[in-house]
């Protein structure tokens, strides 16, 4: 026994026994391995593209988190090796219009704010392209590690999409104004070293690695504060979360973009393998204003009584 008026010392907390809890899911895989909650996209075939349905069981599987205390951090990646996402699937985005715009647009918002609400650190761990939607799905996580084979873009400006759900808020933050207008603008695209320069990745790996270095993080945050880690997570995002109002708006944007002409040709240009032809939605727009210019010269905007006196 101790002597009296000491204390044995404490014995540390046992670790949760090692166990893997899954779920069904059609479009993703989801397990809990070693207090690591593992959403992976499961749609190899169209490099990880998602559609609705894989945007609702990503949303349930980071939601089932919170029903399990133990978890530390979450990892989110793509299946295969070749992709990480490639965004949204263009078969599914073909059909959205001004009209049902909000099945798609509140769903991308809502993985958002789910990820991003987490209590727990989510980590991206990023193999192959990373573009589009893709990329945003990583703009909303807390770490970002990606393989050395891995591509960043914004691609929206090639097929005519609208990246205002994350890129045009996070980016200018994280990169730079003038980077993230040229990303934006000019399509531009970085590999996994760039990332890591320009400061839109935290670490690159070679592709062998990439698990070995994500499991690195995970670990290391189990011997972290869960207090420290949610709280510090919640202060971290106070800034970038009074940006609610300019997703709400890019979300409004958005909607006008999907089922414009620009959109279609853009994703159906995408889809035939060939360039789009955004050149002709110029040149119509400069017919129609001169069109009104000369109207202007011809008096066309009175009544044609008052235009027969003016010529008289």
């Amino acid at each position: 026994m101790p002597a009296r008026g000491k204390r044995a010392a404490a014995k540390p907390a046992p670790a949760p026994a090692a166990k893997s809890a899954a779920r069904d899911y059609q479009d993703i895989r989801y397990e809990v391995k070693d207090q690591v909650a593992w959403v992976t996209i499961n749609r190899p075939r169209v490099l990880n593209a998602f559609r609705e349905q894989t945007l609702d069981e990503m949303i349930d599987a980071f939601k089932s988190t919170r029903e399990d205390p133990s978890i530390v951090c979450a990892v989110v990646t793509g299946a295969g090796d070749k992709s990480f996402s490639a965004g949204g699937d263009f078969f599914a985005m073909k059909r959205l219009n001004f009209t049902n715009a909000c099945m798609w647009n509140d769903r991308m918002l809502g993985l958002a704010m789910t990820i991003r609400g987490l209590p727990i650190p989510v980590i991206a761990m990023v193999n192959g392209w990373c573009m589009g939607g893709g990329h945003e799905l990583a703009l909303w996580c807390d770490l970002v590690i990606a393989s050395d084979n891995a591509v960043l873009g914004q691609t929206g400006a090639k097929v005519g999409a609208c990246p205002t759900v994350g890129a045009t808020q996070y980016l200018p933050r994280l990169i730079g104004e003038r980077l993230a207008r040229e990303m934006i603008f000019c399509a531009r695209r970085f590999n996994a070293k760039e990332a890591v320069d320009v400061g839109l990745i935290n670490k690159c790996v070679p592709q062998k690695d990439l698990l070995k270095e994500t499991l690195k993080w995970c670990e290391t945050m189990k011997g972290h504060s869960a207090l420290t880690l949610r709280m510090t997570k919640k202060s971290l995002n106070f800034e970038s979360d009074n940006l609610y109002s300019s997703w709400q708006h890019g979300m409004e944007l958005l909607a006008h973009v999907w089922g414009s002409e620009e959109a279609k040709e853009g994703m159906g240009a995408f889809l035939a393998g060939r360039p789009p032809d955004f050149q002709k939605f110029r040149l119509r727009a400069k017919r129609e204003l001169d069109g009104y210019l000369r109207g202007l010269e011809k008096n066309l905007n009175e009544p044609p009584a008052l235009r027969k006196k003016a010529s008289n």
